[in-house]
C-alpha cells in the first residue's frame, strides 16, 4: 500500500492511495500513519480490506490536493552520512568503516511539495536524494538477519543541508541538517511488498529541470538490513522513526564550481516506486 497524509498544513488526515491514483480517506480506522498504526499487524489488517470501502476524497494529490508529510509523529529522524561509494569519492573522503549517524530535528518535517525555506546566514544550502526507511516493529539490539521485519515501508526523502552550518560552524552535523523545512519526506510510505528491491531503486534530483543526481540504491555501501541493525545498538527504535540512509552523487557541494540555493529555485528529485517530490526554494527572511 501507499499511505499518506492529505490536507492543509496542521489539518492533515490519513490516507492511502490506491490503484486508480485517487486517495482514499483512513480518518475513521486511524487517527493517523504514525506510531502504533505502523505495526505489522495493523498495516495486515489494513492492506486485507477492499479499497472500495473507504471514501474517496477529492482531488488529484499532489495537484490541487496537498499531501503532507507521509508520516506523522515522528519520534527520531535518523540519518546517515557518506554511505554511497560515489558520493564519498565527489566528496574527496574515504568510506566509513562504520556508518556515520546525525540527525535532523523534526521541526525540520514537511510535506514533499512545501516550500523549502533557506535560513538566514545561509550562503551553501543543498540539496540530496534519500531513501527513507520508517520503522514498523520497533526495538533494540535487532539483528541483522531479522531487521527487514521492522520495516513498514520506505518513502522519498530530501536531506536538505547548509554546508557552511554542517562543516565550518564547530561541532556536529546536526546544525547543518535540521534547519526549518530541511526534512521533506514523501509523497507516499510505501510497504515493501510494493517496493521489491530496495537495492536496486533508481534516485534523481533536479533543479530548475537540470539533472544533478542521477543514482541507484545499488551503490549504497551499508545495506538497509546492517543500517537498522546498527543503529539500533545505540537507540532504541521506534514506530515511526525514520532512518534516512544517505545520497548518491551530484550534490551541490560536488560540482565543480559548487552550485548552491538561493532562492527562486525548484528541486524535483524522485525515487522509482516511491514516488516524486517537488519543492519551490524560498529566500531567507530578512
Amino acid at each position: 500500500m501507499k499511505f499518506l497524509h492529505y490536507g492543509p498544513a496542521g489539518q492533515e488526515k490519513p490516507g492511502f492511495l490506491d490503484a486508480d491514483g485517487h486517495v482514499r480517506d483512513l480518518s475513521g480506522e486511524i487517527a493517523a500513519v504514525a506510531g502504533d498504526a505502523l505495526l505489522p499487524e495493523h498495516l495486515a489488517k489494513l492492506a486485507a480490506r477492499d479499497p472500495a470501502d473507504f471514501p474517496v476524497v477529492a482531488g488529484e494529490p499532489q495537484k490541487d490536493l496537498r499531501l503532507g508529510p507521509c508520516v506523522m509523529g515522528i519520534g527520531k529522524f535518523i540519518c546517515i552520512g557518506l554511505n554511497y561509494a560515489d558520493h564519498a569519492a565527489e566528496s574527496g573522503l574515504e568510506l566509513p568503516p562504520e556508518p556515520v549517524i546525525f540527525n535532523k530535528w523534526t521541526s525540520a518535517v514537511v510535506g514533499p511539495d512545501d516550500d523549502v525555506q533557506i535560513p538566514r546566514g545561509s550562503s551553501k544550502t543543498d540539496w540530496e536524494v534519500e531513501l527513507g526507511i520508517v520503522i514498523g516493529k520497533g526495538g533494540s539490539y535487532i539483528e541483522e538477519s531479522d531487521a527487514l521485519s521492522h520495516v513498514a515501508g520506505f518513502c522519498v526523502v530530501n536531506d536538505v543541508s547548509e554546508r557552511d552550518f554542517q562543516i565550518h560552524r564547530a561541532g556536529t552535523w546536526d546544525k547543518g541538517k535540521g534547519c526549518d523545512t530541511f526534512g521533506p519526506i514523501g509523497p507516499w510510505l510505501v510497504t515493501p511488498d510494493e517496493v521489491g528491491d530496495h537495492d536496486a531503486l533508481a534516485m534523481w534530483c533536479e533543479v530548475d529541470g537540470h539533472r544533478y543526481q542521477d543514482g541507484s540504491t545499488s551503490t549504497m555501501h551499508f545495506k538497509v538490513p546492517h543500517l537498522i541493525s546498527y543503529c539500533s545498538q545505540f537507540m532504541s527504535l521506534q514506530p515511526g522513526d525514520v532512518i534516512s540512509t544517505g545520497t548518491p552523487p551530484g550534490v551541490g557541494m560536488g560540482q565543480k564550481p559548487p552550485v548552491y540555493l538561493k532562492g527562486g529555485e525548484v528541486m524535483t528529485l524522485g525515487i522509482d516506486k516511491l514516488g516524486e517530490q517537488t519543492q519551490r526554494v524560498r529566500a531567507a527572511e530578512a
